[in-house]
């Protein structure tokens, strides 16, 4: 059983100065913090002793992404411990009972990252905490104050020297959201004291740090941690340094602008896995936009980067939305569906209509949950992953990527809007039914094309480019609007076809079904002048200018 809560917490530690005869640099001693906003008394909760061994593969995967994974033993919530970057001083913290091995859950959250590499000990730190509740006049704890005092030894890729700092956690209460105040109010005596915040994200972070400084001051001749090694290269004069600040740079060029977006997109995917896993608000959609985004650069920039590469990673790209939007679709056509219902008056719905449609969706969600699970699991996942890091590594650039961003950039762009025009005006020529349900849904590919290709030029464009995609997005927000109408009148025959065999009445799907039917109708007649309006020779001109 995995726990969760949201941890948010401020690092701090003695400046250089403050080190004692040990090399450690020791706190001058713990400043007042009563009257510290709305801190009213300080209460000691005494010293613990902590044993933590921190986990990570051989490549420090999850140190480079800022995550941790903990065995600790002492203290109230000994166990394992995942930590998850959020925000800035915020993460997100998983706890398992104690256990041999890492706990499956947590496995499963970090196989994106991950892989196939060995999850191996990498530090063991021993920490003994002095541990502070701050309490309001109420008697309510606001955060807990930890002082520190740490020795850490690298156990991989071989054991270090022991290593020993001080620092002290400031970590606001559960509950207490995001209380800027406190932590600034308290920030400001420690500052007061002379403490700034740590350098190191994590303890981990500071133990490797450490340890590796050590190492290196070792072989130099600077004789261990706390003591000055041999000097190295002189500093650069401020001469140098202004030559070296004015010297010209490279342009902004083509294979610049699109592998920043190709790299945005794999970090989306990568990040995401563990959110789509537990299942939180909007995770399918946003991991699944950023596949669509991914493979949609992959079309749109095909004179930056060999399509003859890139299109077998788009078919599986296209693979891995689909499975997400098994979920995904569930998601839009339960919210519409419920939010439909919920304008009728009560005297409408007739039957159990509720009843039925909560089943139905529970059913669908079943059912989407395997498959996504199932594709985040799957060896082809695995490799669709490593195939992009490789992509990114050593990619495979075509002639322009060496070209200068603009003209590289808006060429993209124009043509596929050329594209949208086509597709647009076939579905404004299509009579009303089925094949015009069809031409606009193709209409809204073409539309969200348009847009990702703009997104990708921001860099290169500028606002130009921010104007042109936003105009696209009004685009497909009215073919998309249309195409859900599409999808949730299959549902709801589907719907009334179940209610109607059960021997239950099926009006107010059929109702359902009108509305949505006239919605359709009239996102049909919002787009002949949304169209005009937005494809103005002058908004394509402003792009290439």
């Amino acid at each position: 059983m995995v726990d969760t809560k949201q941890e948010i917490e401020r690092k701090y530690e003695a400046t250089a100065e403050e080190a004692g005869p040990s090399g450690r640099p020791d706190l001058p001693g713990l400043p007042e913090l009563t009257g510290a906003g709305p801190v009213a008394t300080v209460v000691s909760r005494g010293v613990a002793t902590l044993e933590a061994t921190y986990y990570d593969t051989p490549g420090r995967r999850l140190l480079a992404d800022g995550i941790t994974l903990r065995h600790r033993t002492g203290g109230a919530d000994e166990g394992w411990h995942l930590k998850l970057p959020v925000g800035q001083d915020t993460r997100e913290e998983l706890q398992a009972p104690l256990g041999a091995e890492v706990p499956a859950e947590m496995a499963a959250l970090l196989r994106s990252r991950v892989r196939h590499d060995p999850l191996r000990p990498l530090a063991h730190l021993h920490t003994e905490r002095d541990r502070k509740d701050l309490v309001d006049a109420d008697g309510t704890v606001l955060a807990e104050v930890s002082v520190d005092r740490v020795t850490a030894r690298r156990l991989a890729p071989e054991e270090s020297e022991p290593v020993r700092w001080t620092e002290v956690e400031v970590e606001l209460a559960e509950g207490r959201g995001h209380d800027q105040r406190l932590l600034d109010a308290v920030e400001g005596r420690l500052r007061d004291g002379g403490l700034h915040r740590a350098e190191s994200p994590s303890k981990l972070a500071k133990a490797l740090a450490e340890t590796e400084r050590a190492a290196v001051a070792v072989e130099t001749g600077g004789g261990g941690p706390g003591k000055p090694a041999k000097p190295g290269k002189p500093a650069k004069s401020a001469r140098q340094v202004e030559e070296a600040a004015s010297a010209p740079r490279r342009p902004l060029g083509a294979d610049d602008v699109v592998l920043d977006y190709v790299r945005r997109q794999i970090d989306a995917m990568v990040r995401l896995d563990p959110a789509v896993r537990r299942d939180l608000p909007d995770a399918v959609h946003r991991m699944r936009v950023a596949t669509r985004r991914l493979r949609s650069a992959f079309r749109s920039y095909r004179k930056v980067l060999d399509r003859t590469v890139t299109d077998p990673i788009g078919d599986e790209l296209k693979w891995l939305a689909g499975e997400l939007g098994v979920e995904r679709d569930r998601e839009v056509l339960t919210e519409r569906l419920e939010g439909r219902l919920a304008e009728l008056p009560d005297d409408l719905r007739l039957g159990p209509v509720r009843n039925r449609l909560d089943h139905w969706s529970q059913g669908q969600r079943d059912g989407a949950r395997a498959a996504v699970l199932g594709a985040l699991d799957s060896e082809r996942h695995l490799t669709l992953l490593d195939t992009l890091d490789a992509l990114v590594a050593d990619p495979p650039l075509r002639p322009a990527a060496a070209k200068p961003a603009a003209p590289v950039v808006v060429g993209a762009v124009l043509r596929d809007y050329e594209r949208l025009a086509t597709r647009m005006a076939t579905a404004l020529e299509t009579p009303p039914g089925t094949d015009r349900d069809v031409a606009v849904h193709q209409a809204r590919k073409a539309a969200k094309r348009v847009r990702y290709a703009a997104e990708t030029a921001r860099p290169a464009l500028g606002r130009p480019a921010k104007k042109f995609a936003r105009r696209m997005q009004s685009v497909q927000d009215v073919l998309g609007d249309h195409q859900d109408s599409v999808v949730v009148r299959g549902a709801l025959r589907a719907l009334a076809t179940q209610a109607h065999g059960a021997g239950e009445s099926d009006f107010t799907f059929g109702l359902l079904y009108g509305r949505e039917e006239a919605r359709a109708a009239a996102r049909e007649r919002e787009l002949p002048g949304l169209w005009a309006d937005v494809s103005r020779k002058k908004h394509r001109a402003a792009l290439e200018a």
